[in-house]
């Protein structure tokens, strides 16, 4: 009976350790783990037809560098975090002629980022407490 108490205790221990490491993640090594795709724009599904050239990207690079597709035109700019604030400046960007109005309110979105939140799944980019954008990791 005491052996059976002990390892009970023994399978508390090790189950409530390895929920509290799940939750120490640090969300720049989410963020920069791999590219983004744009899935919803506004809390609402993602318009294709606004996006005829491709699906808008996000990629979160080492040294606060931030890359990516906003539809038709590449960009490249950088990013800053404190606490759970993020600040998004896209930067350059190539100047091609876009066919729909995606690129420019998924540009007009980037910029009004001020906080997000972060899974392995999902990367939701808000204005307060406003989602703004969500994007889930880019399949190659």
């Amino acid at each position: 009976m005491k052996n059976i108490k002990l390892l009970y205790f023994a399978l508390l221990i090790l189950l409530f350790s390895g929920c509290s490491s799940s939750s120490q993640l640090n969300p720049i090594t989410l963020l920069t783990g791999n590219p983004w795709a744009l899935s919803s724009m506004m809390g609402g599904s993602l318009d294709l037809s606004k996006f005829p050239s491709g699906i808008p990207t996000l990629n979160f690079l080492d040294g606060g560098k931030l890359a990516g597709f906003a539809g038709c035109n590449n960009f490249s700019g950088g990013f800053s975090m404190e606490n759970s604030g993020l600040q998004l400046d896209p930067g350059a960007m190539t100047r091609m002629a876009c066919p729909g109005t995606g690129e420019d309110e998924f540009m007009d979105a980037l910029v009004k980022v001020k906080n997000f939140k972060v899974t392995k799944d999902k990367l939701t980019l808000l204005d307060g407490a406003n989602e703004l954008m969500s994007f889930v990791p880019k399949k190659d």
